[in-house]
């Protein structure tokens, strides 16, 4: 498909407020104006959508997205409205006049962006238009519900190579945040992808925080961490629909502005309760997975696990929620190994062996990953192929809040003898929280009615606490002496062969001792470099616009570029233009009602600019650089060559290139000489002064495409620099 040679850095600015691209976009974008089909894996938050949105404002037809959800289509609709791009959508919200007016739009030319749902991708009547609507580009979001090897199986996603087989010559491009090596190829096959080009970036997100906490009082737990975060948007992720219910009602009576959202409501409530959400009318929302694939709110501070997820690949995704504008973030999980049991309960109750297999292996990498010691970002990252280079990541609670040692012989002893005294005596097994009872010397009417005074086990564990047994009783479950199991509908302890082993040879046991709750649920701190009162004026701002509007606040401008307003503090346009997020149509819609904000407050306040100066971090270079770009850049300061970092990080060159060039523009020293000689690095500055620094295709064929666009990225990023 042939596409008018177009500047890209330019449309970004103008439509988006951005001025470079985020790892990997640019490539796809060039691969996809070329024709191909693509296949991109980036992370949620990542920009996956710039990567066909951008697109279609350089080629000459129409774009259609197939999108999961109707609330996404919304969302991105009227974010892309915003930024004076001309998009729609056509779904079942829509009254009848408003489908034949949207319907005669696309007839005549009007959109560039169509956003559809699968199941009416499918129908006779849409494929019968779709046809005449001159296509230059198919992308399929959430690709991933192609999978049955995926979190979020659709099996509708497996009809759409029937739009492949209508518009054989219609390019194609395949989007998620989230797929194992298996479900890629599955992604590939079934849409059947043409040699794809295939782009798979970090699964890395820097910016969030990942803990888990032993289960034992959630409620208590959860309000303990919100306490921390009154004024900040999250979501919490429940198994069943009556506990997102009684959990929203309880955090209402405690003062949160909470709701429920769940597949057994009425489409209704449910549509209410997450527009409230996405428009900071609630700051909470209790959901089943039911909620959140694709919501588009940027601003979601934290992500709580109530319950076990089922699978790494919905944790990923869920947890992906949070920090999408890039700024810090909290991901929590309250594990008990009586919710994998439940969970087990469910897997049991499928009807395909296959399902119950595929359900079962992953779970048992869920319950792996809460109960390991190791970094959890490395192993989030492990599961997806991805190898975490550094030892400690600084985020997580295994990294920063290393468990201490100590030897519990005595007391897994003490344990285990407990469970197995009372199985010996009553022929049945008991849970765990009845066998501490037991331990610690409990008088409750089960103990007396079955006997369990007698046995020589009860009260000889007075030395500890309920809830300090209930702790070791998890650990020796950890490490396989004890395990849990359903019995008719409750979940009980039974003693392992390895359990009964060191019982008998009474093995010396290390045990570890838990997370302290209030150093667990602290806020991640970020940079603080911004003025907080200004930021909370502009959020008062940026509500009353997007009311007025009758769109979400993040429609408007992310919290990210709030912050920065509140730290650069602009002053006129040109200034205001620098804030990312800023393009032409917002600049023109709300650059002098924020513009006017900024100056009442520093009239009032005019130490806030020397203040929050001083306030500043040292080196500015965060912007830019991230871990896995610097780990590019030690690489090559060695003196490895592009080719060999790409080979050893099993990474693209194109990518390797994209790390440099980001190292560049933070201002790391990068001899650009290992590329070019000193003629040829004159020679392209001269093609870049004659043409200017937007135009890199024009550098790219006037000097007979000769260099890498990598290289050209690079001499560019450093010659602006100086």
């Amino acid at each position: 498909m042939q596409t008018t040679q177009t500047s890209l850095l330019p449309l970004l600015k103008r439509y988006f407020g951005f001025s470079s691209f985020r790892p990997l976009q640019q490539d796809i974008i060039h691969d996809s104006l070329a024709g191909k089909d693509v296949f991109a894996l980036l992370p949620t938050g990542g920009g996956k959508s710039l990567c066909y949105q951008l697109p279609a404002l350089v080629r000459s037809g129409l774009t259609v997205v197939i999108s999961p959800l109707i609330s996404l289509m919304k969302d991105q609709v009227d974010a892309l409205q915003a930024s004076g791009i001309a998009a729609t959508y056509l779904n079942s919200s829509l009254t009848p006049d408003e489908s034949r007016r949207r319907l005669s739009g696309l007839h005549n030319g009007a959109y560039k962006l169509l956003y559809v749902a699968p199941e009416r991708a499918l129908l006779s009547t849409f494929l019968n238009n779709v046809v005449n609507w001159n296509v230059t580009l198919i992308a399929i979001d959430e690709a991933h519900c192609i999978s049955e090897w995926g979190h979020d199986f659709r099996p509708e996603y497996r009809k759409l190579v029937k739009l492949r087989e209508l518009m054989a010559g219609v390019p194609m491009m395949a989007l998620t945040a989230t797929a194992t090596k298996r479900v890629r190829e599955d992604i590939k096959k079934h849409l059947n992808l043409r040699n794809p080009s295939s782009y798979v970036a970090s699964f890395n997100r820097p910016n969030l925080s990942y803990k888990v906490i032993p289960k034992n009082d959630p409620y208590g737990q959860l309000l303990t961490f919100l306490h921390q975060r009154k004024n900040e948007s999250g979501i919490i992720y429940c198994q069943s629909r009556r506990v997102t219910e009684s959990l929203a009602g309880k955090l209402r009576v405690d003062g949160f502005a909470a709701a429920s959202y769940h597949a057994g409501m009425e489409q209704h409530d449910r549509t209410k309760n997450q527009e409230l959400f996405q428009r900071d009318e609630i700051r909470v929302i209790c959901a089943t997975i039911a909620f959140g694939m694709g919501i588009n709110k940027s601003n979601v501070r934290f992500v709580v696990h109530y319950d076990l997820p089922k699978n790494i690949e919905g944790y990923y995704q869920e947890t992906g929620r949070a920090g999408r504008d890039g700024l810090p973030s909290d991901c929590l999980l309250l594990f008990s190994r009586g919710d994998m049991v439940k969970q087990l309960h469910f897997i049991k109750e499928k009807e395909s062996r296959q399902e119950r297999r595929i359900a079962k292996a992953q779970l048992e990498d869920m319950v792996r990953y809460a109960e390991s010691n190791e970094c959890r970002r490395a192993l989030l990252l492990a599961y997806f192929g991805e190898q975490y280079a550094k030892s400690n990541c600084d985020g997580c609670d295994n990294c920063t809040l290393p468990r201490e040692k100590y030897d519990g012989t005595i007391a897994a002893q003490k344990i285990l003898s407990c469970v197995y005294r009372i199985y010996e005596k009553s022929g049945f097994n008991v849970g765990l929280r009845y066998a501490v009872e037991v331990l610690t010397g409990g008088d409750t009417e089960k103990i007396r009615r079955w006997k369990h005074y007698e046995l020589s086990t009860y009260g000889i564990g007075k030395e500890y606490s309920r809830e300090d047994w209930m702790n070791i009783g998890r650990e020796l479950m950890r490490l396989g002496f004890l395990k849990q199991q359903d019995n008719n509908g409750f979940t009980v302890v039974d003693i392992t062969p390895e359990g009964m082993e060191a019982l008998k040879q009474r093995s010396s046991i290390m045990l570890t001792k838990p997370v302290k709750m209030d150093e667990a649920v602290k806020v991640r701190q970020g940079e603080q470099e911004y003025d907080p009162v200004l930021f909370e004026r502009l959020r008062s701002v940026r509500k009353r616009l997007a009311d007025k509007r009758d769109v979400p606040p993040f429609v408007i401008f992310s919290d990210a570029a709030l912050r920065q307003m509140a730290r650069e503090f602009p002053g006129n346009d040109t200034e205001f233009r620098r804030i990312s997020g800023v393009g032409e149509r917002k600049l023109k819609d709300f650059g002098m009602i924020f513009l006017k904000e900024i100056s009442d407050y520093l009239r009032h306040n005019p130490d806030a600019v020397k203040k929050t100066a001083n306030n500043k971090p040292p080196v500015a270079k965060s912007r830019w650089m991230n871990e896995t770009t610097r780990e590019t850049l030690r690489h090559f300061q060695s003196g490895k060559s592009v080719d060999e970092i790409a080979h050893v990080r099993n990474l693209k060159s194109s990518t390797i290139y994209s790390h440099l060039e980001k190292a560049a523009n933070a201002g790391e020293k990068i001899d650009i000489h290992r590329f070019v000689t000193h003629e040829e690095l004159k020679e392209i500055n001269a093609a870049f002064s004659k043409i200017g620094y937007g135009n890199l295709t024009g550098v790219y064929e006037i000097l007979g495409k000769r260099f890498d666009y990598g290289v050209l990225r690079i001499v560019r990023a450093l010659s602006q620099k100086k």
